[in-house]
């Protein structure tokens, strides 16, 4: 049992707000019972979630150790109650999440920790019973790709220190393929092709630049495109990309230097972009396939499988009724 006394600074709070940042790790569900059935107390009394705490109120708080912790990317997923994940598909060896544009893989700087994607994930797999964190010696779930924050779509998440070896090593040896979806500015020529080029990165600007020639720093860059409908009225093109290579930014950055910037990105299509129109890039990573040429041990039986999301909210807003495999 822990207890509290409410300062000066503290009053005038309700009792179910002062406990959510008391008690970081504490469900706001979790809260409310607690509360209920008077685990958590004033002056030594039962309350309601809505009083108002005053200067020298004594709580009582009969709550796990666990919960106060500060939330860390490690211990985040305790503070989720009902997590949020459109689950592609999942067995008892991987899952594949639709990450919505927005949401962000991993917290970089230790802030908006419970929001992440991976959080959504453990906590799903914890409250399932698939993950037991205290049973475990090392391991735990884990992404095994990343998308930027403002694109949406497929991440491969491991639930088992085998499968996220073996489906990192299959990344790293491009036998997992990655389509896109994406919309740009203006009509393909050619309609289908491939954009060859070397990318820069520079990190402290999160930005990268393309090079046409190779220069100390850069990688080559490899996206092939097919186009899928052009509107002529809009002049945006609908095209599905396939990377070759995994760089930073690497569709965006190369489709803008093409002279065909994606909708909506004002990081690399400046100006040339429509003013207003999408907040974020039209990009999205819609589609999985499991190529496998090698032996995938566990997995074997994902060969030759895809997976896909089967509804991308920027081709329906411009490209209505269109099908795409």
């Amino acid at each position: 049992m822990k207890e509290i006394i409410i300062g000066k600074n503290d009053s005038g709070q309700r009792l179910d707000r002062f406990i959510d940042k008391a008690v970081p790790l504490l469900p706001a569900s979790l809260c409310q019972k607690y509360i209920r059935l008077k685990r958590i107390k004033v002056n030594g009394r039962g309350s309601d979630r809505d009083y108002r705490l005053q200067p020298g109120d004594v709580l009582s708080l009969y709550i796990n150790d666990e919960f106060f912790d500060r939330p860390t990317e490690e211990n985040a997923y305790k503070k989720i109650n009902a997590p949020k994940l459109d689950i592609v598909y999942e067995d008892e060896n991987l899952l594949l999440a639709d990450k919505k544009i927005g949401q962000l893989c991993h917290s970089a700087d230790g802030s908006e920790v419970s929001k992440t994607l991976i959080a959504n994930i453990q906590s799903y797999l914890y409250q399932k019973g698939d993950w037991r964190p205290r049973e475990e010696n090392a391991f735990t779930p884990a992404l095994c790709n990343r998308i930027d924050r403002n694109t949406g779509g497929i991440v491969i998440a491991a639930k088992t220190a085998q499968a996220l070896r073996i489906l990192n090593q299959k990344i790293k040896d491009r036998e997992i393929d990655k389509f896109y979806l994406c919309i740009v500015q203006g009509q393909m020529k050619p309609a289908s092709g491939r954009l060859e080029s070397f990318i820069f990165k520079d990190a402290e600007k999160n930005r990268v630049y393309v090079r046409q020639k190779s220069e100390p720093g850069a990688k080559t860059a490899v996206t092939e495109y097919e186009t899928l409908n052009f509107n002529k009225a809009s002049n945006l093109s609908l095209l599905r990309c396939r990377l070759l290579t995994g760089r930073t930014h690497q569709i965006r950055a190369q489709f803008a230097a093409s002279g065909h910037p994606l909708l909506g990105d004002g990081k690399y299509g400046g100006a040339r972009v429509l003013s207003g129109a999408e907040k974020h890039q039209a990009l999205y990573s819609y589609k999985i396939s499991f190529d496998f040429p090698t032996d995938a041990d566990s997995l074997n039986y994902l060969k030759g499988k895809s997976f896909k999301v089967v509804k991308v909210d920027f081709v329906e807003k411009y490209f209505p009724g269109l099908k795409y495999d």
